[in-house]
């Protein structure tokens, strides 16, 4: 009997940006490295304003075809997901979703060492929403910091022998 499932794997996250550089230089302290300056498949570069991106991806998006900007693929690690930083020139932006709002409101990295992550990326002028708190029966601590848009991200170093 033939599976019904789909066969998915993890891609990309895209992370919309008003300022591509100030976000990667945001990314890279969290650790991640530029994989490629650009998204090649959109036909936008990291170093300059480029488009329009092709009408297909256009359609895709649900973005307006002449839509124009600036953009890259970074990567944590060499495996996935990788994150796309997007800076489109001609959209009208919003503010991001917060924790009480529906949908895609943060994503987590795992830390080995929360209290020092935390201390080190608070030196280097991330911010944070709260310095690392403990979860329920000390299974875990998270912290969350923001990036130059709002975007909220979780840390957490879990405490697997407490599960």
């Amino acid at each position: 009997m033939a599976s019904t499932s789909p066969s998915l794997s993890w891609g990309h996250i895209n992370i919309n940006v008003r300022d591509l550089d100030a976000s990667i230089a945001f990314y890279q302290k969290l650790g991640f490295s530029m994989l490629l300056p650009g998204i090649p498949y959109l036909g936008l570069e990291a170093s300059a304003v480029s488009g329009p991106v092709p009408e297909s991806a256009a359609i895709a998006l649900d973005i307006p075809a002449t839509s124009r900007g600036r953009a890259c693929i970074m990567q944590l690690d060499d495996g996935f997901p990788k994150l796309d930083l997007t800076q489109w020139s001609d959209m009208e932006q919003r503010s991001p979703p917060g924790n009480a709002d529906l949908g895609l409101v943060r994503f987590c990295m795992g830390s080995q060492h929360l209290a020092q992550d935390h201390a080190t990326l608070l030196e280097q002028g991330v911010t944070f929403l709260s310095a690392p708190q403990p979860t329920l029966d000390g299974k875990a601590d998270i912290a969350v910091c923001v990036d130059p848009d709002g975007t909220l991200i979780e840390l957490i170093e879990l405490h697997l022998d407490k599960w």
